[in-house]
């Protein structure tokens, strides 16, 4: 059995679900700003895509985790 998914990650699959998208490809489109801020990457995904914030927010800390920002 695999190890329960916590923290931001579990926020993953209802995001998929809701936008139709793998979350490789919202982290595509961060690296393309990834030189802003946690926020400004977060108003980023919910102007541009029109995603919640919650949901912003989760992928935008999973991203800035895993690239060391």
């Amino acid at each position: 059995m695999a190890p329960k998914v916590t923290g931001p990650a579990s926020y993953f699959p209802s995001i998929e679900k809701k936008y139709g998208k793998p979350i490789a490809h919202w982290m595509k489109e961060l690296i393309k700003v990834s030189k802003l801020t946690h926020m400004e990457q977060v108003a980023h995904l919910k102007t541009k895509f029109e995603m919640g914030h919650g949901h912003a927010n989760a992928i935008v800390a999973v991203f800035r985790k895993e690239n060391g920002l």
